[in-house]
C-alpha cells in the first residue's frame, strides 16, 4: 500500500512539473510586447511575420481609402498602433542611404516620406543616395559611410551579413513585417530573415523601342542579334552582365563552373561587336530618347520609361531572368538602432509603402499594398510577374565565393579592353563627339548674345 502510495506521488509530481514546463514554454512563445528588446530567433521569424503585434497592423481595402489623397498626404487613421513619438524631443538624426530616385521624397505635390517621418517623430532624416551595391559596400567597409538604414540588394546583402557589416534586428520594434509576403521570407541571401525587410522586387527585362528594332522581341536572343546591330546597349557590370549571358546559354546566373563563366565571356565578346555602349542608368536617356534601340533594364523603370514614350515596349525574356530584391537593413556601426527599426517599420505602413510603389513603380512584397492595387496594375507583368514564370523562369542572385568574383571581374576586364570591330569607331566617336560639343558651345553663345540683346 505504503509503495503505491509513493508511486502515485511520484506520477502526481511528474505530471505537475510537465504542466510547469509546457506553461513555461507557452509564455515563451507569446509574441513579443512592441516595448521589448528581445532578439526573435532565426526559426521563429518567419512564422512571427503572421503573429508578432498582430494588433499593431491592419487590413485595409481600396473601399476604406481615398485613393484620390492617399498619394499626397499621410492619412493618420491609416497608421497602424504603433508608439511613434516615444523617441521625440532626443535629439536624435537618422542616417539613411538609398539608391538614388528609389523613394517618394522632394517631389512636389506627392507624398514626402521622410518629411511626414519627422513630423510623425521627431527624428531628423538625413537621406543620402548610392549608385550601386559595391559603392555602398565600400562605404560600410571603410567605415565612413556612418548610416542607421541602408537598402542594399539581395546578393550584397549576403556579403555584408557574411562579413559582419550589418546587424540583426529586432522585431519586437518592427511589427509591420508582419505585412511581407511569405514568398519573400527565407530567402537564400537572408535564409532566417534575421538582418533584412524586403522594400522592393522585381526582374530584369528588356526595353525596346518599336519603331527601331526590325523583328518581334522574345528575350536576350535579340541582344545578340545583328539586325540590332550598333542600338544595342549592355549593362557596365560585370553580375547583370554575365547573369544575362549565362541565362542565355542556360547556365545558373549563380554558377560558380570557370568553364561556363568562360563560355559566357566568350558569348560577351562575340556580343560587343553589336553594342552601341555600355552603361547603367543612362540606358533610361538613350532608350527614352531614342538614340538607341534596344537594352536590358529594370522592370518598374522600364514601366516608367514606356509611360513617357509610346514608341516604347518590354519583353520578358523567354529564356528567363533575374528576379531582385532590395530589403532594408541596419549597418553594425549604426548608432541610432530603435530608431532605424522605427524607420523600417514606417517604410512599411500601408500608406507609406504604397506611395513608394506608385512613385517607383516597382513590384512591392507588401500585402497590404498589394490589397489596393486595381485590376489593371495587378494584370501587368511589369508591376505584379505571373507566378508561374517566377517559379520556373526566374534566378535571385546570392553572393558568390571571392575565388569567382575576382574571376569573374578578370574575364570582364578582358571583355572591356578588347578591341572593336573597327580601329576607327572609337577616334571616329571622339570626333564626332567634338564636333556636336563645338557645335553646342557656338550655339549657345549665340543664344545667350540673344539673350542680352
Amino acid at each position: 500500500m505504503k509503495k503505491n502510495f509513493v508511486i502515485f506521488i511520484t506520477l502526481l509530481l511528474m505530471m505537475l512539473t510537465g504542466c510547469t514546463i509546457n506553461n513555461s514554454q507557452s509564455e515563451n512563445n507569446l509574441p513579443a510586447e512592441s516595448n521589448t528588446q528581445s532578439q526573435l530567433s532565426s526559426s521563429e521569424v518567419s512564422e512571427k511575420s503572421e503573429t508578432v503585434n498582430t494588433q499593431s497592423t491592419k487590413s485595409i481595402s481600396r473601399d476604406d481609402v481615398n485613393m484620390d489623397t492617399i498619394l499626397t498626404k499621410l492619412d493618420k487613421n491609416l497608421l497602424s498602433n504603433y508608439d511613434y513619438s516615444r523617441l521625440k524631443n532626443k535629439n536624435i538624426t537618422l542616417n539613411v542611404c538609398n539608391w538614388g530616385e528609389y523613394m517618394a521624397v522632394n517631389q512636389d505635390e506627392y507624398f514626402d516620406v521622410n518629411n511626414e517621418f519627422e513630423k510623425l517623430t521627431g527624428i531628423k532624416v538625413n537621406y543620402k543616395t548610392f549608385a550601386t551595391n559595391e559603392e555602398l559596400y565600400s562605404k560600410l567597409k571603410s567605415g565612413g559611410g556612418d548610416y542607421d538604414v541602408v537598402i542594399p540588394s539581395d546578393y550584397m546583402i549576403s556579403k555584408m551579413i557574411k562579413e559582419g557589416l550589418i546587424q540583426k534586428l529586432d522585431y519586437s520594434n518592427i511589427p509591420n513585417f508582419s505585412y511581407i509576403d511569405k514568398k519573400f521570407v527565407g530567402l537564400e541571401y537572408d535564409p532566417e530573415n534575421e538582418y533584412s525587410v524586403p522594400y522592393t522586387w522585381g526582374i530584369v527585362c528588356i526595353v525596346y523601342n518599336k519603331k527601331m528594332v526590325k523583328k518581334e522581341i522574345t528575350g536576350w536572343c535579340d541582344l545578340w542579334d545583328e539586325t540590332n546591330d550598333n542600338n544595342i546597349l549592355m549593362f557596365n557590370n560585370p553580375r547583370d552582365a554575365f547573369g544575362i549571358a549565362l541565362t542565355y546559354l542556360g547556365y545558373s546566373q549563380n554558377t560558380e563552373n570557370k568553364k561556363e563563366l568562360e563560355e559566357a565571356a566568350s558569348t560577351l565578346k562575340q556580343q560587343k561587336n553589336l553594342v552601341q555602349a555600355y552603361v547603367m542608368d543612362e540606358i533610361f536617356d538613350k532608350i527614352g530618347g531614342e538614340s538607341s534601340a534596344i537594352a536590358p533594364y529594370y522592370a518598374g523603370d522600364v514601366q516608367t520609361m514606356i509611360d513617357e514614350n509610346s514608341n516604347l515596349d518590354f519583353c520578358i525574356p523567354k529564356e528567363g531572368t533575374n528576379k531582385f530584391v532590395d530589403a532594408a537593413c541596419i549597418p553594425t556601426a549604426a548608432k541610432n538602432k530603435e530608431a532605424a527599426e522605427m524607420y523600417i517599420n514606417f517604410l512599411n505602413e500601408i500608406q507609406v509603402a504604397y506611395a513608394n510603389c506608385d512613385y517607383l513603380c516597382y513590384s512591392t512584397p507588401h500585402t497590404g499594398v498589394y490589397s489596393l492595387f486595381d485590376d489593371e496594375v495587378k494584370a501587368n507583368p511589369l508591376r505584379c510577374p505571373p507566378d508561374d514564370y517566377l517559379n520556373e523562369k526566374t534566378e535571385v542572385f546570392i553572393n558568390l565565393s571571392d575565388e569567382t568574383n575576382a574571376y569573374t571581374q578578370e574575364l570582364w576586364n578582358q571583355i572591356k579592353i578588347e578591341k572593336s570591330k573597327s580601329p576607327w569607331l572609337v577616334p571616329a566617336f571622339l570626333l564626332i563627339s567634338i564636333a556636336l560639343t563645338f557645335f553646342l558651345n557656338i550655339r549657345r553663345s549665340r543664344k545667350k548674345k540673344q539673350d542680352i540683346f
